[in-house]
């Protein structure tokens, strides 16, 4: 048994999503389109790809609630507004002037 050219493309665009590949998404897209896939079809394609692509990340969080005995996603407080972390105490600062020992936290 062989897979058709819509089934070949649906696999395709999942695998896209679950590998953060916009390039292949995009082009297994269109060719998703010129096999005759309905934008309801990539509509569920791409619905089905996100759960699986979660499920690793919720799994992990679960697991840290469950190892730290809290809420972890909810007790967590990070500052969003630090420029820096410093690499000998991995706290993030305010004041952190680029320096070779810092590493920049992404906003």
């Amino acid at each position: 048994m062989t897979l058709t050219e819509r089934e070949r493309e649906l696999v395709a665009i999942g695998a896209s999503i679950g590998g953060n590949c916009i390039p292949c998404l995009e082009k297994h897209y269109n060719k998703g389109i010129e096999a005759g896939i309905s934008r309801g079809e990539m509509q569920e394609a791409f619905y089905m790809a996100k759960r699986v692509k979660e499920t690793p990340n919720r799994i992990i969080d679960e697991t840290a609630d469950r190892l730290n005995g809290g809420d972890f996603m909810r007790t967590m407080k990070i500052d969003r507004s630090a420029t820096c972390i410093p690499a000998d105490t991995g706290t993030p600062t305010k004041d952190c002037a680029p320096r070779k020992d810092c590493r920049s936290e992404e906003k």
